[in-house]
């Protein structure tokens, strides 16, 4: 029996803009994702069958999946279950339980990538697990089968997990990207150093309506997501903050007030650096001067909204 603890950390978007819609109707982004501190803990189990042999032509697997939350599928309806499916459909090795423990901690349907953080963390740990020794390159090729921020979740996992060390100074390795077509397509970039205020509030927003939504509406601002990268590297605040755009904020915020009455109301308690609504929503977010900056913005966003974190970026 072997056992692998992964950190599978949430992610928010210092940038997000829409550049076009394809025939299939996926559309076409260009996007700078973020690390932050906030994660859940993936714990694998993996128990060969007696006499298993990898490679042979008997892949059946069990898979077991439990959460701390009641709420949460533990079926194919989990992005972590396919994850599993995946790898062992790529890679079957003879029969065996794997058993799949989410601790969650970040909250769901959040725009945060918690659910892809967690399939994310699957990939790693089976091929640590299995002794696949599958490259970053090669672990979001599968990643992109099941997601389009699962890639983005696998490479900040191999910067910053220390189950992962093999995979640290992988090239695709790092805490920030830009993600271009469909956001599979990403480029390691220098990372945001900044305390992080965020709040959820207790509403689901569909990522699919919102980019649906989008198509029909006029986007007054967008990105320029060629000066905020420089902005990153130079770490320069100004170039970065002025940058911080999200198009998808001029749906959500028309359509779910209790996103803008988040927004307004982090505004209000005065964060050093911008506001911004990570993703489709609904979690908004502000960057802070310091740590005890973003405690108090979020002490005080509890007594609004339940899912309330001070958090970092994390950049190496």
């Amino acid at each position: 029996m072997k056992e692998i603890t992964i950190q599978a950390f949430a992610k928010i978007n210092l940038s997000l803009d829409v550049k076009g819609v394809l025939d299939n109707g996926y559309h076409i982004v260009e996007m700078v994702m973020q690390q932050i501190s906030l994660h859940d803990d993936i714990t694998l189990t993996w128990q060969p069958a007696m006499g298993s042999d990898p490679g042979t032509g008997n892949s059946t697997l069990e898979i077991k999946l439990t959460t701390t939350r009641g709420d949460l599928p533990n079926d194919r309806g989990n992005l972590a279950y396919r994850a599993a499916e995946l790898m062992n459909e790529e890679f079957p090795q003879g029969g065996g339980t794997l058993t799949i423990h989410i601790d969650k901690h970040i909250p769901v349907a959040a725009g945060m990538a918690g659910g892809s953080s967690n399939c994310a963390a699957v990939l790693h740990g089976i091929n640590q697990l299995w002794g696949l020794d599958l490259s970053v390159a090669m672990l979001n090729k599968l990643g992109a089968k099941l997601g389009s921020d699962v890639p983005f979740c696998v490479m900040g996992q191999a910067a910053a997990c220390e189950s992962l060390a093999s995979l640290k100074d992988d090239p695709l390795a790092c805490h920030c990207a830009l993600a271009t077509g469909t956001g599979t397509d990403l480029m390691p970039i220098p990372g945001l150093d900044a305390f992080v205020a965020l709040s959820k509030p207790p509403i689901a927003v569909s990522t699919p309506e919102v980019y649906r939504g989008i198509d029909e509406i006029e986007i007054p601002a967008h990105p320029n997501n060629d000066e905020l990268i420089l902005g990153l590297k130079e770490q320069h605040n100004d170039m970065i903050y002025k940058n911080m755009v999200n198009v998808l904020e001029n749906y959500t915020l028309k359509v779910y007030p209790n996103v803008v009455y988040t927004k307004d109301t982090i505004q209000k308690l005065g964060p050093s650096g911008p506001t911004l609504m990570s993703g489709s929503g609904p979690t908004v977010f502000a960057i802070c001067e310091n740590k005890e900056e973003a405690d108090e913005i979020a002490s005080k966003m509890l007594e609004v909204n339940a899912e309330s974190f001070s958090v970092r970026t994390t950049i190496g």
